[in-house]
């Protein structure tokens, strides 16, 4: 007999997302799929090690069937063909209710990174999640007595499980924790399938972290599990997949056909795509790149990337997501405001004209400076027609470092950056305005492992400085020192000791660690 212990939360509706036929319903999903999730974090490990070697990712030669056959992916529901922008953000009450407020055509409601995943944020959101299909979802400020709740037309809801390769320790089956996927996806899935369906729509996720398209083959038996089990006709969830591994750069055509009956198409997840370009390549002195402000998306690999998503997207009849525009508005500053309104413009134009079907914004006030963009320059539903048939990148096209400086300045925003954000995901904030920018846990991976890949290189700074032990450390106490001034009480109240110490241990290891989330969920 499987034994199943299940931490009570403070929510006093905690028992109605953990019913018994809920708690059922994933732990069956874990004694299926368990064994096999396992092999495949082993297999990242594996093709981790290859790369480290030396080896660079490429396209699979025993899958080149699949890239030259002719098939597409299944139907896409109507309430998903106009994605023109979407919303994205923790499940957070009062976020989720502003979200699918906003005007944006889809709200993805994250459980992943821009969520802190405490045990309190995790029934919390799926409560609100529950709350939202059951038609109660709102909500009354304490502080301001203002009243929330949703409009009559909201935006498509999309939920965002966690990754793979990361566990919730608050549910122990057999005195093992229990994938946070399976947890995410296995209780939304069980409460609210039906009631989506009643009401027009029907259960749909943004997959995140994916590195091959034998972990997409893996969601897809989950899927088809999951329906059966509650006679749920299979192909009714439809999935987008974040391409925001390098890995999974070279298996696109793949993951959709592994995903053919439930995908809905993939997404540019660019931020995260940066750090695991770094990541993979970390023991490749011939990948290192400039500071992070100059990797941007119209050139090298991650202009390569955006345009061979499209191709593959649309030559399979799915939906080609663009990427997160992070800017978020500044208080009483309209100068800064324009500024970051045109660079938004530029990236969303840039899209459009590319091809993609819609793209991402991270705040309320930046959905009609998409929408117009992409009304504009996209005045049908979406663009699967555009085939982009002249693009055909090659390995070395996705492999293009970007050209730049590497700046002291840069790697001190880095710093500024990293533990700052770690610190708040630490007190359970997951999305944190930070610089007049909207950052999730992938800003501070990309801070820690361009770090830590300057320092194993000994890499030279624009000014000839050389990036050492000695000039990290002292960047750091002097970054730090500035923020104890500027913080004043708030520095001392908040955990940024613990973060400072985590971040410290995350740049100088000996090993480029796969994700400093594993490390800092052992101290929420």
């Amino acid at each position: 007999m499987v034994e199943i212990a299940i931490q009570k939360s403070n929510n006093p509706h905690f028992h109605e997302i953990f019913t018994p036929e809920a708690v059922n319903f994933i732990v069956a999903i874990h004694t299926v799929f368990e064994p096999v999730r396992q092999k495949l974090m082993a297999y990242r490990v594996a093709r981790q090690t290859h790369f480290d070697e030396g080896n660079l990712p490429d396209f699979l030669p025993e899958t080149k069937a699949i890239r030259d056959g002719d098939w597409k992916v299944a139907p896409i529901p109507a309430d998903l063909l106009d994605r023109r922008v979407e919303i994205t953000g923790p499940v957070d009450r009062k976020m989720m209710i502003n979200a699918l407020n906003c005007g944006a055509k889809c709200f993805m409601a994250d459980f992943e990174d821009s969520l802190s995943p405490t045990w309190e944020n995790v029934v919390d959101g799926q409560l609100n999640v529950k709350d939202r299909w059951a038609g109660t979802l709102s909500l009354t400020d304490e502080k301001t007595s203002k009243s929330y709740a949703l409009n009559e037309k909201t935006a498509t809801l999309i939920l965002r499980p966690r990754g793979w390769h990361l566990m919730e320790r608050h549910i122990l089956i057999d005195g093992q924790p229990i994938a946070g996927a399976f947890v995410d996806f296995g209780l939304s899935f069980f409460h609210n399938a039906k009631a989506q369906i009643a009401q027009g729509t029907a259960p749909y996720y943004y997959l995140p972290k994916t590195e091959s398209h034998l972990e997409a083959a893996l969601w897809n038996a989950v899927f088809v599990h999951a329906q059966k089990a509650l006679d749920i006709p299979i192909g009714t969830i439809k999935a987008t997949v974040l391409i925001e591994t390098l890995p999974a750069a070279f298996e696109m055509d793949e993951i959709l056909y592994e995903l053919r009956e439930h995908c809905a198409g993939l997404n540019c997840g660019r931020w995260d795509y940066i750090f695991s370009f770094i990541k993979t390549l970390s023991q490749n002195k011939d990948y290192i790149l400039p500071d992070r402000a100059q990797v941007v998306m119209g050139s090298d690999f991650l202009n390569a990337y955006s345009l061979q998503l499209i191709r593959t997207c649309h030559k399979r009849g799915a939906f080609a997501m663009g990427g997160m525009a992070a800017f978020i508005p500044v208080k009483n500053d309209e100068k800064a405001n324009a500024t970051a309104f045109e660079k938004v413009r530029a990236d969303k134009t840039r899209e459009a004209t590319n091809g993609h079907d819609g793209t991402w914004v991270a705040h309320p006030d930046l959905v009609p400076v998409a929408m117009e963009v992409f009304n504009t320059l996209m005045p049908t539903q979406n663009q699967l027609d555009k085939m982009r048939d002249d693009v055909n990148m090659a390995q070395n096209n996705l492999l293009q470092v970007h050209k730049g400086t590497r700046t002291e300045a840069g790697l001190r925003e880095n710093i500024r950056v990293g533990v700052q954000y770690i610190e708040a995901w630490l007190r359970g904030k997951g999305a944190v305005p930070l610089y007049n920018l909207m950052e999730d846990a992938a800003t501070a991976e990309i801070s820690r492992v361009q770090i830590w890949q300057w320092l194993k290189f000994a890499a030279k700074l624009e000014d000839g400085t050389i990036v050492t032990h000695e000039l990290v450390e002292n960047l750091v106490e002097d970054e730090m020192q500035k923020l104890k001034e500027a913080l004043g009480d708030a520095f001392h109240a908040g955990r940024f000791i613990e973060a400072i110490t985590l971040f410290n241990k995350l740049i100088y290891a000996e090993k480029c660690e796969a994700f400093l989330t594993l490390r800092a969920y052992e101290m929420v």
